[in-house]
């Protein structure tokens, strides 16, 4: 039986989209399907602590996100656009994998332009390629150092918060766009069942016998 991505599709009403998290990272909500009955339950996700017991194992994908979302102007028009850093493809030629929008007037050949709060242009960057639609590859015009380089990105990048949730990134998203065990940079998207995880939660389950290990997968 072939699956079409279409039949995934489902409305889901804004006002419950959350703008904002929780002040304490372990009372979001959480979902429970019972599997032998069917039957849904929804409690806190402190509430875990339930479901597991001495020995069980958790696994947590240490990935830390990086702050993706450029916005700049384009050269000669000025016009806003914005890029998402997928991915680097290569450190020293400073290639990167992005995603473009407006993508219609993104062109191969076009410089894009990034600049600090006082206005001053940090980071250029040239359009070496088409990919998608929407994807492009750009290389950044910078002759200082690596270091300073990725220092520079830091700065002018904001965190790549999902478009549902309908607003701009703001500072608190810095720390709370992250797990708490978030140590190797590199994605794009935080892991987001790990962003409800407490350092209280976290001691409470190291106390009922739960082992916790770690993997990176960005």
């Amino acid at each position: 039986m072939r699956t079409k991505l279409s039949q995934f599709d489902f409305t889901l009403p804004p006002e419950l989209i959350a703008k904002y998290p929780a002040d304490n990272r372990h009372d979001s909500r959480l979902m429970v399907i019972h599997r032998e009955s069917g039957k849904i339950e929804h409690r806190t996700f402190k509430d875990i602590l339930e479901y597991f017991d001495e020995g069980d194992a958790m696994i947590f994908n240490n990935t830390k996100v990086f702050p993706a979302r450029l916005y700049g102007k384009k050269e000669k028009t000025g016009a806003d656009i914005e890029v998402f850093l997928l991915r680097e493809l290569n450190s020293e030629s400073r290639l990167w994998d992005v995603l473009v929008d407006p993508a219609r007037k993104i062109r191969v050949g076009n410089k894009l332009y990034f600049s600090d709060e006082h206005d001053n242009d940090v980071l250029v960057a040239e359009v070496v390629d088409n990919t998608t639609s929407r994807g492009r590859t750009i290389r950044f015009i910078y002759d200082d150092s690596d270091e300073n380089f990725q220092k520079d990105l830091h700065r002018l990048g904001t965190t790549p918060l999902p478009k549902e949730i309908g607003r701009k990134a703001e500072a608190l998203d810095r720390d709370r766009y992250q797990t708490l065990f978030a140590k190797e940079m590199g994605a794009v998207a935080a892991p987001t069942a790990g962003l409800h995880y407490s350092d209280e939660l976290l001691k409470r389950l190291e106390i009922k016998g739960v082992e916790f290990a770690e993997l990176t997968l960005h």
